[in-house]
C-alpha cells in the first residue's frame, strides 16, 4: 500500500510517501481501501515529537492519523462477510490514516449514506460531530447573538451555517480576507478579518452585545471575543489555534454573570460518546441541512497539507484524498 510514514520528528517535509505491506485485519477487525483521510492540527504537532494531552509523542516510525473514509475490503474472524463492500468512516484506525489502506475495529465503522462523499464524511464526521455537541452545551435560538471565531474553519463553517438557520443574528470572524469573504458567502450577517486591529469593535458596532462565542482559537482573540459577551452570555472554548487556550479572569466572568463553557470536556465526557452525535452529523450532510467545507490535497502531498494547516492557510477540513 502507499502510505506517508515519518522516520524523524521535525517539519512537514520530513513526511514521506513509500510503499508498506497491505495491513492484515485482526479478530473484530475489518481492512478499508481508503478514499480520503481526516487531518488534524494536532498532528502537526505530534509530527514535531510533541505530547498534546492524553496523546504521547509518536514511537518512530510512524504513519499518523486515525481518521479515513473508504470501502471494506476485507474483515477478520468474527466479523460479518456482509461488510465487505460497504462504505464506511472511521475515527479510530489502528495502523494509521495517512494511507491507502487501514485496519480499524469493525465495531468503529460508520456505514455512510449514499448521498455523501468520502471527502464530506471524513469532515462530518469529526468536525460535524464536535459541531453538534458544541450546540448541544450551548444551544442557539432566534434571540441570540452568535461570534463564531475561526469561522472559515472545519467546525467554524457549520457553526455559522447552523446558526443561519436557527435564526441567530451571526458574526463570523476569520483570519485574512479571503477567509473572511468564504464567512460572508456561508450567510453571516457580519463577517471580519481578525487580524485587521478593531475587528471586535466592528462587531460590537454591527451586532451589538453578543450571547454567545464559539472559540477554537484563544489567546488574545478569544479574549477580545470575552469582551463582546453581554451579561449572562456563554463562551465556549473548544480550541487553542493561537497556540494558547483562553482562561478569562474567573471573578471578572462571575461579575458579569459569564459562563465558560469547556467544549473539549464536554465531548470528551459525554454519555454515550461520540457515535451519536457522528450519526446526527452525517444525516445532516445525508440532508443537506449543513454542507462541510473541504480542502483537498493528494495523498502524496501530505506534506503540503502539514504545511499549509500550520500556516493558517486553508479552509474547512482539511482532507488526504486517495
Amino acid at each position: 500500500m502507499d502510505a506517508i510514514r515519518l522516520h524523524t520528528y521535525g517539519p512537514a517535509a520530513n513526511l514521506r510517501l513509500e510503499t508498506l505491506p497491505d495491513p492484515v485485519p485482526g479478530p473484530g477487525e475489518a481492512r478499508v481501501a481508503a478514499r480520503a483521510a481526516g487531518l488534524h492540527f494536532i498532528e502537526t504537532l505530534l509530527r514535531q515529537g510533541q505530547g498534546v494531552g492524553p496523546h504521547p509523542a509518536p514511537e518512530l516510525p510512524v504513519v499518523l492519523g486515525s481518521e479515513v473514509a473508504g470501502v471494506v475490503e476485507a474483515v477478520g474472524e468474527g466479523v460479518p462477510a456482509g461488510l465487505v463492500g460497504r462504505r464506511v468512516v472511521t475515527a479510530e484506525v489502528s495502523t494509521g490514516g495517512y494511507a491507502s489502506h487501514a485496519v480499524a475495529p469493525a465495531a468503529t465503522l460508520t456505514e455512510l449514506p449514499d448521498q455523501v462523499g468520502f471527502g464530506a464524511a471524513v469532515a462530518m464526521n469529526t468536525t460535524g460531530a464536535t459541531t453538534y455537541g458544541l450546540l448541544e452545551l450551548a444551544p442557539i435560538g432566534p434571540e441570540d447573538v452568535v461570534l463564531v471565531l475561526a469561522a472559515a474553519g472545519g467546525v467554524g463553517t457549520l457553526l455559522v451555517q447552523y446558526a443561519r438557520r436557527a435564526g441567530a443574528t451571526v458574526a463570523g470572524a476569520a483570519g485574512g480576507p479571503a477567509k473572511a469573504a468564504r464567512v460572508a458567502e456561508l450567510g453571516a450577517d457580519l463577517a471580519v478579518d481578525y487580524l485587521e486591529a478593531g475587528w471586535d469593535k466592528s462587531v460590537r458596532e454591527v451586532s451589538g452585545e453578543v450571547t454567545v462565542v464559539f472559540d477554537g482559537v484563544g489567546g488574545e482573540l478569544g479574549r477580545a471575543a470575552h469582551g463582546l459577551l453581554g451579561r449572562g452570555g456563554r463562551h465556549v472554548v473548544y480550541g487553542s489555534a493561537s497556540g494558547e487556550w483562553f482562561r478569562p479572569d474567573a471573578a471578572e466572568a462571575e461579575a458579569r454573570d459569564i459562563a465558560v463553557l469547556d467544549g473539549i470536556g464536554h465531548l470528551l465526557g459525554r454519555d454515550g460518546g461520540m457515535a451519536e452525535l457522528r450519526a446526527r452529523a452525517l444525516e445532516a450532510a445525508a440532508e443537506g441541512v449543513l454542507t462541510p467545507a473541504v480542502q483537498e490535497f493528494p495523498l502524496a502531498e501530505a506534506a503540503a497539507a502539514h504545511a499549509a494547516l500550520e500556516s493558517r492557510d486553508t479552509m474547512g477540513k482539511v482532507v488526504l484524498t486517495v
